[in-house]
């Protein structure tokens, strides 16, 4: 199914606010990563033209939006979200003619494109970087310039503006001999932070973004985007300047403070978003804005996606995919507990109850693969069963679902067990800061945390077929950039696609009844058995229907919880249940005698 063919919502039917519906209420989003989803040229990286010729597939799957990783020029320190040519296409991904194919393809099969944009910061080798390196440029307040600290020679240790860490180790600050001064960087050093506070940012970000919906696109996902706006004292200065009136952060375990407090939701984030929303997308229709929110609860979710405010239609918010870390530490993983994702996850439903959107999501290019992280992958019964136990789960809420590359065939993390394996900066760079240089972590844990958290885990290859390079490119071209995942021999689409019991059969069932009943689109949401930690429970309510979404969440079987029990009533028949992870009949009978398999799911009709 596609958008053309997809039955709108009525407007009677509440979602967002908004009146009318928006055409997204009951769309599914699809996530490319764009160098690891197909390869047409042979050189071991995946491209433009790959995309174009897996359209049919992703048609077929029902999805309705296509969200691209970014394919934009940049020398890939950070794997394209270092953006040197916002208005230029990299090379190995192809051309500007290439994009426009793409959309043309894509817009003949309903299918929208939406683009990855990276505006809190920009490659070092941007061209307004380049020149904001000149104090005489009118670029040169562009980007978060700092001299060094009084009484400390420039460029050397401690001599930094304050004693900020970037979340990819290191300091958080980078001495430019040319301008004899420090630029912010909260990510790599190559990925120095935008001043959005300078209104010649902000605008000419904006005349990019029109650019590119001019050209046909259908929106942006927004990397970072709530880290634009920075916490400055009345002075001017960031927390932990000299003479700042704001206090840093303690100094934490690997030498450094932390940015993300001052550098999160800051104080100017609404305006801007605000501004964002009247200089590209007032008076166009058909788009979709979707914001990724570092240090947005689900409160002020509900905020910025309310319509009336005018900001973003969706955010990402984080607080559910951080229950299973250590102190807020990906590298110190832990037992998931059932319970705090329910809450989590409840709490973000809560704050859109009235007004405002959330999005739904497990995976994406930073996150592993969760069929590994929460559910069982160590056979294949019980990765197909977890795979479906956990889509069910999630899709079943109310909000806007995110399928990332792979997910939808159960595809798990890489199992890599050597660290030239790796090919993330954001894994190579922590194990540097942590084992060597700080010395806080061994190596045997590292290697352990990164199989269990690296992003590498999500960025293998697509897994098209079983042939040696998993379909992904030619048998006899260049090796992939990333090794392809062993597992392809037995998980791959074309095993998949044709099989009625297969993972793939199952997302589509689930993409399907997005499309096709408003309740799981719209309905209301109510947790169920908030305190049970093997089975995840909750309703949607819409009018006078009632689904009732159960799923065991463990490999092991286990009673119903007691609230499921006593709204089920006196029985359930097989024309009740809407969606099983085993089948309809077993359902029944497994609510017959109150006991669920492991990974066993079901939605039934009250």
């Amino acid at each position: 199914m596609t958008t053309e063919q997809r039955t709108a919502l009525p407007d009677g039917v509440r979602t967002n606010g908004a009146t009318p519906n928006p055409w997204w209420a009951n769309a599914v989003v699809y996530q490319i990563y764009p160098r690891s989803f197909q390869d047409s040229d042979g050189d071991g990286m995946g491209d433009i033209k790959g995309i174009t010729s897996r359209l049919d597939y992703l048609a077929d799957l029902g999805v309705d939006v296509l969200w691209l990783s970014p394919v934009f020029r940049s020398p890939q320190d950070d794997n394209g979200y270092d953006i040197a040519d916002y208005q230029d296409i990299d090379p190995m991904f192809g051309t500007l003619a290439d994009m426009d194919e793409l959309l043309a393809e894509a817009h003949k099969r309903g299918l929208k494109i939406i683009m990855d944009l990276v505006v809190n910061h920009t490659s070092d080798e941007h061209a307004w970087f380049q020149a904001s390196r000149d104090k005489d440029d009118p670029h040169a307040d562009w980007y978060i310039w700092r001299p060094a600290r009084p009484g400390h020679e420039p460029g050397t240790p401690g001599a930094e503006p304050n004693c900020w860490g970037s979340y990819f180790g290191g300091s958080a600050w980078q001495y430019d001999e040319q301008r004899g001064e420090y630029f912010l960087h909260q990510y790599s050093k190559k990925q120095p932070d935008l001043n959005w506070e300078n209104p010649a940012v902000r605008h000419a970000v904006y005349d990019m973004m029109n650019w590119w919906m001019d050209r046909g696109i259908d929106g942006f996902r927004m990397d970072v985007i709530t880290q634009i706006s920075k916490t400055y004292d009345a002075n001017g200065k960031l927390p932990g300047e000299d003479g700042s009136l704001i206090e840093d952060n303690p100094v934490g375990e690997e030498g450094y403070s932390s940015p993300f407090p001052f550098c999160s939701d800051g104080p100017r984030v609404d305006e801007y978003l605000a501004e964002m929303r009247r200089e590209v997308f007032a008076g166009r229709e058909g788009f979709i804005t979707v914001g990724e929110a570092p240090g947005v609860d689900a409160a002020r979710n509900g905020v910025i996606t309310d319509p009336r405010n005018g900001e973003l239609d969706m955010l990402f918010v984080f607080t559910h995919m951080d229950v299973d870390c250590e102190n807020g530490t990906k590298w110190n993983p832990t037992p998931l507990k059932l319970t705090e994702l329910k809450r989590t996850l409840g709490e973000q439903q809560a704050a859109v109850a009235e007004a405002g959107w959330t999005s739904l999501f497990f995976c994406n290019h930073d996150q592993p693969r969760v069929v590994s992280r929460w559910g069982d992958d160590s056979s294949e019964e019980s990765r197909a069963r977890s795979a479906k136990a956990i889509g069910l789960l999630l899709h079943m809420h109310r909000g806007t679902p995110y399928v990332y590359q792979g997910e939808e065939l159960g595809m798990t993390n890489a199992h890599f067990t050597s660290l030239d394996q790796y090919r993330d900066l954001e894994t190579l760079n922590a194990y540097r800061q942590r084992v060597e240089e700080a010395k806080v972590q061994s190596p045997e844990s590292m290697m352990d945390a990164f199989a269990r958290r690296s992003r590498d885990n999500s960025r293998t290859p697509m897994q098209w077929d079983a042939s040696k390079y998993a379909g992904f490119t030619a048998e006899d071209a260049a090796e992939p950039w990333i090794s392809v995942n062993p597992n392809h021999a037995t998980i791959n689409a074309a095993a998949e696609v044709d099989d009625p019991q297969s993972v793939h059969a199952f997302y589509k069932r689930l993409i399907a009844l997005r499309h096709e009943d408003p309740t799981v689109a719209a309905g209301d949401w109510t947790l169920v058995g908030a305190d049970d930690e093997r089975v995840y429970s909750f309703t949607r309510t819409l009018g006078d229907e009632t689904l009732l979404t159960i799923v065991n969440m463990s490999g092991e079987r286990t009673r119903l919880p007691r609230e499921c029990d006593e709204l089920l009533g006196e029985g359930v028949e097989s024309s009740d249940i809407v969606i099983a992870t085993y089948d309809p009949e077993h359902a029944v009978a497994a609510l017959a005698v109150n006991e669920l398999e492991p990974w066993e799911g079901m939605v039934v009709r009250l």
